[in-house]
């Protein structure tokens, strides 16, 4: 059986952007879905000073573990101030100093949500521009603008949305 890792691009505890990826992950079928926290991955914040001291933290070696075994990602990223939060920039920096080909050639569906209208398009637009650096294969990707109105009980709750998604879903697990 296929697995994919599942994850939010940020540590709120109430993340929107993890409610999207888990909700991303229950479409798929016969497929395990590992959903991760980066809350269960504290870093120091990155530094080339702390990295000479200290070398690569331990939870940097974990995640990046994770990815390498995993057949699939699905990431949602949240926007702060138009970029990647800061939870997962400093996340993302200390894989990059483990393997600069962070995500190993895995397929990846990715993802934003947010409260407004744009639902995170400026961060889609960086890591859409970012990833492939890093040995992403982005197969689709998908925005959910104004999360509040859209996504309700665990679910999307607008047809063409959800629909959307579907379709995207079903295209990142046929590459698995």
């Amino acid at each position: 059986m296929k697995n994919v890792i599942a994850f939010a691009g940020s540590n709120s505890k109430s993340s929107i952007n993890k409610q999207l990826a888990v909700y991303a992950g229950s479409l798929l079928e016969d497929v395990t879905v590992n959903i991760l926290d980066l809350n269960d991955f504290e870093l120091p914040l990155y530094g080339v000073d702390l990295e000479a001291d200290k070398g690569v933290p331990e939870e940097a070696h974990a995640f990046i573990g994770l990815i390498k075994n995993s057949d699939g990602i699905i990431l949602s990223l949240a926007e702060h101030n138009g970029a990647y939060s800061t939870a997962f920039k400093n996340l993302f920096d200390w894989m990059s100093r483990i393997e600069s080909k962070t995500f190993f050639g895995k397929p990846m569906l990715l993802m934003a949500t947010s409260p407004g209208g744009r639902g995170g398009q400026s961060v889609l637009e960086i890591a859409r521009g970012r990833f492939p650096f890093h040995n992403a294969q982005i197969i689709d990707v998908f925005s959910l603008p104004f999360f509040n109105d859209n996504f309700s009980d665990n679910r999307i709750t607008e047809a063409g949305f959800n629909s959307d998604l579907i379709k995207k879903v079903e295209a990142f697990k046929n590459v698995l």
